[in-house]
């Protein structure tokens, strides 16, 4: 059985944070998901693959018992052992598990996958064979879900959103409501074909008009000088169409404007939306009129008075 180094899978460092896999491992799904690659079993295995490396290194005790084996099995190659001659049964009877108890909690492994059996023998044997234990507490439950990833606009989770989905011979028209954010699960109940539910695991697109934090959007927009120096308005796009923001007389490029409730709506909460933030950006004219010129040279003159 060969060694799987799921750093390299995911493309991170050995000391990469949680955050840098959860953004490696997002973007690699996004282009090997087998909705963008019909019919592509390269890609499919390559999905597979990347998911069983995520389901380890985004888990804080599978991560360590994980770092464990590799420490384990890079200096045994340095020592010059050959890939089919290293001692894989400490591992498998927990023999290789060192001192302090490290405890890893098993779930359905297969979930991701509805049970259809998506992670490698090496996933298997390190998390779901040790001490030659058969993951009897798994099995013993209800037959895992299933679940699908679905995309979605930023402007379908402020709005909510609909999807029909083609399971087996039976179509099925699903509503994600507004709110949900990357990762948010929306249970259909007995939506698959064998009656069990189906899960779908949300992925936000990026919209390059704003950004977004929590149920909070941040953007920008762009007025000219003398607006910023006297007052004024200038146009907001928000996902509800474009508004007007007041722009007090001394406005200083850069400066932040909060637009109460016109964020993103609080998922399974009656409190309303959250806020946008408006950065202002002053755009500065590269040629004057000889009357504006004029009148910022007799501003100039004045302006220690």
């Amino acid at each position: 059985m060969d060694y799987k180094d799921y750093y390299q899978i995911l493309g991170v460092e050995r000391s990469a944070s949680a955050d840098d896999i959860r953004k490696a491992y997002r973007k690699l799904a996004m282009q090997y998901h087998p909705d963008r690659n019909p019919g592509n079993k390269q890609a499919e295995e390559k999905f597979k693959e990347i998911n069983e490396a995520y389901q380890v290194l985004s888990d804080k005790e599978k991560r360590t018992r994980y770092d464990q084996l590799g420490s384990s099995y890079s200096n045994w190659q340095q020592r010059g052992g050959s890939p089919g001659d290293f001692d894989w049964s400490q591992w498998f009877s927990g023999q290789g598990q060192p001192s302090g108890n490290v405890h890893v909690e098993y779930g359905d492994l297969n979930d991701l996958f509805g049970g259809g059996g998506g992670f490698s023998d090496f996933f298997q044997s390190i998390f779901g064979g040790l001490g030659g234990m058969q993951q009897t507490s798994a099995r013993t439950r209800a037959m895992p879900n299933y679940q699908q990833q679905v995309e979605i606009s930023l402007q379908e989770a402020y709005s909510g959103a609909r999807r029909s989905l083609q399971m087996d011979k039976k179509r099925v028209e699903v509503r994600i409501p507004a709110g949900v954010k990357t990762g948010s699960k929306v249970r259909v109940a007995g939506a698959a074909p064998d009656g069990r539910d189906l899960y779908l695991i949300v992925e936000v697109a990026d919209d390059p008009r704003f950004e977004r934090d929590g149920d909070n959007l941040r953007t920008s927009a762009t007025t000219d000088v003398f607006t910023a120096l006297l007052g004024g308005e200038a146009e907001v796009e928000t996902l509800e169409g474009k508004v007007k923001l007041k722009i007090p007389a001394g406005t200083q490029p850069e400066q932040v404007f909060r637009l109460a409730g016109r964020g993103m709506p609080r998922l399974k909460s009656s409190q309303g939306k959250g806020d946008l933030f408006v950065r202002v950006k002053v755009k500065i004219p590269k040629q004057l009129s000889s009357k504006q010129k004029s009148l910022l040279e007799e501003a100039s003159r004045h302006k220690s008075l």
